[in-house]
């Protein structure tokens, strides 16, 4: 709603001025609730900020929310009516409840997401986690947004170490554990097949023939292939229950294998394509290198198989924006696919949300070399160790498994999302799992601490003096609590969940200070329902916020 008013001071200051750069900005606490510097109108019109002020001052005025200005020290600032702005946000949130910040920017127009894409007989590893979480993130704030979103599961379940796992399946495997422990065993035979390789330089040869034949569609090899992806799957849907994930399509990269031919049809009948050294590219001019189409063997590449795959979304979905939350180290392809798919005539919207790596002691954490082998194993440890510290807080308590689940995958999360995206994240479950500092514990005992309260009385809505929300320790908390659809439209544009993560943080921080030094339930029958009134607002807010991330709130922990 302050946005609004933002809004609405600034195109009625430059309809009458007929300029185009008013900026309104909001100062640090205590100063004033909005402000516009007039540094740059006074030097444009060489004149003094004071008779800027003279200029601008009757049409702020003129606004209905506005209850005084000034000036001060170059600044116009802008006080507002505190009682009825905060009365109107208030009842905002109480009437849209979790659907507050909900704004139908997208008009139900298509987005396809591509996030999560795990190899299939490989662990799921931590690298895995942060697309995921990510693109899960995304997925809730597109559509808080408006958007019809399309998440797309693009499994890596195609290439030539599928090869090399038949032949070490049928040479050392058994089939009673693999279906006990699929991809553990899966992954078993297939660093058994590379320690045998340097022995037998021969099974290459195998791996690569055996893989000709399942391209070629063979009965026996195909069947071990489905096997094994069915198995890992079945892993890894128990992984993404956990995390709260699902998808609307789990198509891999064999479900192109029958499309990429057209693709190359159709670069070849645009003139697109030339032979360079036996291989197949498109050239993209002197900023990018060339696109390889075909490797001089005709075997086709990553980005024949993206252009395939996003012409197959453009027909089923009817979609025009394609968002792939990928590693930093894509970005060159995804500038490639772009301008191949530009190059064709197609001018598709195709974002790179991309992520950095996850760092433990400074070292890129692996899968293989890691503290912990599967990310399966970090998130039972995170469990684990928030049952611990609920049991100690709370022994009583009941659902305890629930709630520390709830609160060991919350702290992953959070610690993922709070990062902005690009960089690598730092990861000590020790640190994240803290009920204190910027951790998803704290956000969700910040909410289980309102729920409390609020279980304990009994708020009457008929009955609250709100002119409370007047002074301070409230009002910047509603100032706050206006500015939750601004953000989530800001984390939409810039594909950054962190926005989100850190605005949460700042009310819960916010709440908690308002809660050491304003007591809730005092005497007074009105004062003491504007209090409910008031963090319960609050608690809306934190609660979607979470939910936004993918992170269940609590009543209880």
């Amino acid at each position: 709603m302050i946005e609004k008013i933002k809004k609405e001071i600034k195109e009625a200051i430059e309809q009458k001025f007929e300029i185009d750069s008013i900026v309104i900005e909001e100062p640090k606490k205590g100063v004033a609730d909005i402000a516009i510097p007039l540094f740059a109108f006074a030097k444009l019109w060489k004149t003094s900020p004071m008779q800027v002020y003279d200029q601008f001052s009757k049409i702020v005025m003129e606004h209905q929310q506005v209850d005084k200005i000034e000036f001060m020290n170059g600044f116009l600032n802008i006080y507002l009516e505190r009682q009825k702005l905060s009365e109107a946000i208030l009842k905002e949130i109480l009437e849209k409840k979790e659907h507050y910040g909900y704004q139908d920017v997208g008009h139900g127009e298509p987005v396809v997401m591509d996030y999560s894409s795990p190899n299939i007989a490989k662990s799921f590893g931590i690298g895995h986690l942060r697309s995921t979480m990510i693109g899960n993130a995304l997925n809730h704030i597109y559509t808080k947004c408006g958007y019809h979103t399309v998440s797309v599961n693009h499994l890596g379940d195609w290439g030539t170490q599928f090869g090399k796992m038949i032949v070490a399946y049928q040479k050392w495997g058994n089939e009673e554990a693999v279906r006990k422990n699929s991809i553990a065993e899966l992954q078993k035979l297939y660093v058994r097949f590379h320690d045998e390789e340097h022995q037998d330089p021969s099974l290459e040869k195998q791996a690569r023939h055996v893989f000709s034949r399942l391209e070629s569609n063979d009965e026996t090899y195909f069947e071990l292939w489905k096997w094994f992806k069915e198995e890992s799957l079945r892993e890894f849907m128990e992984m993404y229950d956990l995390l709260g994930v699902t998808f609307d399509s789990y198509d891999g990269e064999s479900f192109y294998n029958d499309k990429m031919d057209a693709v190359v049809e159709e670069l070849e009948q645009k003139g697109l394509l030339r032979v360079d050294e036996g291989a197949t590219i498109v050239d993209l001019g002197q900023d990018l290198p060339p696109a390889l189409i075909k490797k001089s063997d005709g075997a086709t590449l990553y980005i024949t198989r993206d252009i395939a795959a996003i012409f197959y979304r453009q027909r089923t979905y009817k979609a025009n924006k394609f968002l792939y939350i990928v590693g930093n180290e894509q970005q060159l392809h995804f500038k490639q696919l772009k301008a191949v798919t530009d190059l064709m005539g197609y001018h598709f919207d195709i974002v790179h949300a991309n992520f950095g790596l996850v760092m433990i002691d400074g070292k890129k954490m692996s899968t293989r070399g890691g503290k912990f082998k599967r990310l399966e194993d970090v998130i039972k440890k995170a469990i684990d160790e928030s049952k611990k510290a609920i049991t100690e807080k709370n022994p009583d308590l009941k659902n305890q498994d629930k709630v520390a689940k709830a609160v060991g995958v919350g702290a992953i999360i959070y610690n993922d999302l709070k990062n902005e995206k690009h960089l690598n994240v730092d990861f000590n479950l020790e640190n994240m799992l803290k009920f204190e500092g910027q951790t998803g514990p704290y956000l969700q005992y910040s909410s289980v601490r309102i729920e409390s309260i609020l279980k304990e009385n009994t708020l009457d809505l008929s009955n609250i003096d709100t002119t409370f929300y007047q002074e301070d320790h409230y009002f910047e908390i509603i100032k706050q609590l206006s500015q939750f659809p601004h953000v989530i439209l800001k984390s939409m544009e810039e594909n950054a969940p962190n926005l989100i993560a850190r605005y949460i943080m700042g009310l819960a921080q916010g709440f908690n200070s308002f809660y050491g030094k304003q007591r809730i339930n005092v005497e007074n029958e009105q004062h003491k329902n504007a209090n409910l009134y008031f963090i319960q607002m609050i608690q809306i807010v934190i609660n979607e916020g979470l939910r936004l991330l993918g992170i269940e709130p609590l009543k209880e922990m």
